[in-house]
C-alpha cells in the first residue's frame, strides 16, 4: 500500500513512538510504501530513496489510489525559500494554511495567475496539496521537480550540486534531519542529490546499488563526496568542502578547508578520511 507525506516534515524514527532516535524525515508531498501497520500511531513505511522508519499515521494521507492520482499531477519543488507559506488565497493578506520546508513538493497543474484586466502575472501560483486542498505560494519560490538525474554536461551537474548544498547554509545540526530547519551530514549530501533528480544513500557510506563509486582523493572534483568515520561531505573545489557537523562551534552546515595552512582547516578531518566517492 502506498502513502503521501501531508505534513511539512514527517519524522521517520527508529522505532514506532515519539521519544526514540530520529531516522530520517520524509517531506511534504513525497509517495512512500506502507510496509506494516505497526501500532495504531505509527507505521513502517520506505521512501522513495529506499530509506525505512517508523511514521506517524497522521502525517499521512493513505490509499494507492490517491497515491497514484498525486503521482500523475505535475510537480514543482519549493527551492528559493528556506520555508513557503501556503496561502488560502492569492494575496499576502489572506491566512497560511501551512508552512513548507525547502524540498516540499507539491502540485501545479495551472499556469501561474495573471491580472485579469492587465493580463500581467501576479506572482502567485496555485497548487494543489495531497488531501485535496487548494492554496497559493509566491510562484518565484517554486521551481522545477526532478523524479530523474538532470540532463546536463557533467561540469555543469557538478557545479549545480555544489550550489544546491550551499542553499543549507546556516542551517543548524539535526540527527536525521534533511531540511533548513535542521540537517545532519548525509541529510544534506542526499539531499543535494535528490533536489538534481539523482538518489544516492541516505547514510554516510557508499552503498551496493546506489550510484556513488569508490574514487581516489587525488582525482577529486567538485560535487564529489569525502567519507570519515560516521560521516561525509561534499568537495566544493580548491580544497574545500562542506558539511552539516554537530561538533561544537560550527553545530550545522559549514565550510573547511582540507588544506593544514587555511584558516577553515578542521585537523581531525583530514586525517581521518576513509574514502571518496563519485557519482560521475
Amino acid at each position: 500500500m502506498k502513502a503521501i507525506v501531508n505534513s511539512p516534515i514527517c519524522p521517520l524514527m527508529s522505532q514506532p513512538r515519539h521519544d526514540c532516535e530520529l531516522a530520517d524525515e520524509a517531506l511534504f508531498g513525497m509517495v512512500v510504501d506502507v510496509l506494516e501497520r505497526t501500532t495504531p500511531d505509527y507505521w513502517r513505511i520506505r521512501t522513495h530513496y529506499r530509506y525505512e522508519g517508523y511514521a506517524p499515521v497522521t502525517s499521512l494521507v493513505i490509499g494507492d489510489q490517491a497515491a497514484d492520482d498525486w503521482a500523475a499531477l505535475p510537480k514543482k519543488v519549493v527551492l528559493h525559500k528556506n520555508t513557503c507559506d501556503v496561502m488560502a488565497g492569492p494575496k499576502v493578506q489572506s491566512f497560511p494554511l501551512t508552512t513548507l520546508p525547502m524540498g516540499a513538493v507539491v502540485a501545479a497543474t495551472e499556469e501561474p495567475e495573471t491580472d485579469p484586466e492587465t493580463g500581467k502575472p501576479t506572482g502567485w501560483q496555485r497548487i494543489s496539496l495531497p488531501d485535496g486542498a487548494q492554496g497559493y505560494v509566491r510562484s518565484s519560490w517554486l521551481d522545477t521537480y526532478y523524479d530523474k538525474p538532470i540532463d546536463l554536461p557533467e561540469r555543469e551537474l557538478r557545479q549545480r550540486l555544489v550550489d544546491t548544498a550551499k542553499l543549507f547554509a546556516r542551517t543548524h545540526y539535526r540527527w536525521g534531519g534533511k531540511s533548513p530547519l535542521g540537517v545532519d551530514c548525509s541529510g544534506l549530501v542526499s539531499m543535494s542529490y535528490l533536489l538534481n533528480g539523482i538518489i544516492i544513500y541516505r547514510d554516510a557510506s557508499i552503498k551496493e546499488g546506489f550510484p556513488v563509486h569508490p574514487i581516489d582523493l587525488k582525482d577529486i572534483k567538485p560535487a564529489d563526496l569525502l567519507f570519515f568515520p560516521g560521516h561525509v561531505a561534499m568537495y566544493i573545489g580548491d580544497s574545500r568542502y562542506i558539511h552539516s557537523t554537530g561538533k561544537a562551534g560550527s553545530d550545522g552546515v559549514t565550510i573547511n578547508s582540507l588544506d593544514p595552512a587555511a584558516p577553515d582547516y578542521r585537523e581531525d578531518l583530514p586525517k581521518s578520511i576513509t574514502g571518496v566517492g563519485s557519482y560521475f
